[in-house]
């Protein structure tokens, strides 16, 4: 730094912060400050220290940063003549303290330096009203914004709260019924050993049974090709014509539960040879053991489900993890789109990962929030139908991760505004505005990488890029 020189009247009156002042007012502002000369990559103020003047930019170019989570974000950098920072707001009583920021000279500049006291004393002295405005206006926009974003979250949060408890509700109501079916089929099971107790069924006969039972439970288990509603129905008819031609009451009952386990005509013949008259005690004996394994086996996937839906809500939120770590990007992808299961439901789901990608520096729970925020707005841009791409590729020096629709577009009025908080194309009451604004935020930001897109009426590609060395 340069030593202290003084402003001519002449060159204040050409800054635009100082036009339209009186002859008077001008000579306060200059009497009470100084010119200060800065290097290339000079320190004019750091963030932290007492804020004790507004400096005015008079050539050169300023950069603003802040330091957040142990990075240096830059605010703002600009060769604007007239640019101002510091202490702006020093005739406020809820002014700041400290700078907030620091102000660096990116090449050779000059600044006007006017005391925080002497600004605070001209502000009240000729602009009584206005200090009163703008305080007011100042604190009122920190909290309708802080609200706003809150809002936001909340909401977010809630259309994930939907979601998982639609989609924990399934599993858990199909855990529920079939457990009370499962208890039904117990209790007969328990007339049928009761029976065998009671020595109704001969040793010879119960041998052949278990191994009749064994054999069907094991063939139900078997992975099976999937079968159209028609041709269910086609094999469930056609059983049951043909076990009521061996005289067995009750077929139509029967003959879903054998389809259901792949069992045919032939293996029914099989089993009335190998049993005899006991045909039909038979049937039922295994309808409701191959129930019983079914429902089991519904109780297990269901019970899966849960458990996945649970995992996948863990992975969102890496609640048991650092903040900061090198992860691989699929698990907080997928865990994404199970968390949005229920809004998804119309829509076909393309996963197109590259496996082989390295892992990447990052704060795994907020970039989940940004795949929340893309998915989120592809499935509405959808209107709830279309093709969801998620792509994942190496690109030089970062990990990029396209979120692909195919609805409409982004109307061309907003295209140059889609990050801007508060921009919403959606209808009102449906977005805040802050969605791309917080991934943006988060992207570039906290990963020093870069999310842009391309759109065009057969859809909209984000594309967010994320460095492979943390900066």
């Amino acid at each position: 730094m340069s030593a202290e020189a003084r402003i001519d009247l002449a060159e204040l009156r050409t800054l635009f912060l100082f036009e339209g002042l009186t002859e008077e007012q001008l000579r306060f502002v200059a009497d009470r400050s100084s010119v200060r000369a800065y290097p290339e990559n000079g320190v004019v103020f750091r963030e932290g220290e007492p804020s004790d003047a507004l400096w005015v930019l008079l050539d050169g170019t300023l950069r603003l940063i802040r330091h957040s989570e142990d990075d240096d974000v830059l605010v703002n950098e600009t060769d604007h003549r007239g640019a101002y920072a510091g202490a702006v707001r020093a005739f406020a009583s809820s002014a700041a303290q400290t700078y907030q920021s620091s102000l660096i000279a990116v090449r050779p500049s000059r600044f006007l330096r006017f005391p925080a006291d002497d600004f605070a004393a001209f502000i009240q002295r000729w602009f009584p009203m206005a200090k009163h405005l703008f305080d007011g206006l100042y604190v009122g926009i920190q909290a309708a914004e802080g609200t706003v974003r809150q809002r936001e979250h909340l909401a977010q949060l809630g259309r994930l709260s939907a979601s998982l408890a639609h989609e924990l509700n399934n599993p858990a109501a199909a855990t529920v019924r079939a457990s009370g079916q499962l208890r039904a089929r117990v209790a007969h099971m328990r007339h049928k050993l009761g029976m065998i107790a009671e020595g109704l069924v001969e040793p010879t006969t119960l041998a052949r049974l278990i191994a009749i039972q064994e054999a069907a439970v094991e063939r139900a288990s078997k992975k099976r090709d999937p079968l159209t509603p028609i041709q269910v129905t086609d094999l469930e008819d056609e059983l049951t014509d043909h076990l009521e031609s061996l005289g067995v009451t009750g077929a139509i009952d029967l003959a879903p539960v054998f389809v259901a386990a792949g069992l045919d005509p032939t293996w029914v013949d099989d089993v009335a040879a190998d049993v005899g008259p006991d045909l039909e005690s038979a049937l039922r004996w295994l309808g409701y053991t191959l129930e019983t394994e079914a429902l089991m086996d519904e109780i297990e996937e269901a019970s899966a489900r849960i458990s996945t839906l649970v995992e996948s809500v863990k992975q969102y939120s890496h609640m048991d993890q650092a903040a900061h770590q090198e992860i691989d990007i699929h698990p907080g992808i997928d865990s994404t789109l199970t968390m949005l299961g229920h809004k998804l439901a119309g829509i076909e789901i393309r996963r197109d990962y590259d496996d082989a990608l390295p892992r990447v520096p990052a704060y795994a729970a907020e970039l989940n929030q940004v795949w929340t925020n893309l998915i989120d707005n592809a499935v509405d841009a959808m209107d709830g139908t279309g093709v969801l791409t998620v792509r994942t590729y190496r690109d030089a020096d970062a990990v990029a991760v396209d979120v692909q629709d195919t609805g409409t577009g982004i109307p061309a009025e907003v295209r140059s505004r889609v990050f801007d908080a508060f921009v919403t194309t959606k209808a009102a009451g449906k977005g805040s505005g802050l969605g791309l604004d917080n991934a943006k935020r988060i992207i570039e930001r906290r990963h020093r990488g870069s999310l842009t897109f391309v759109t065009g009426s057969d859809g909209t590609t984000f594309t967010a890029r994320l460095p492979l060395t943390a900066r």
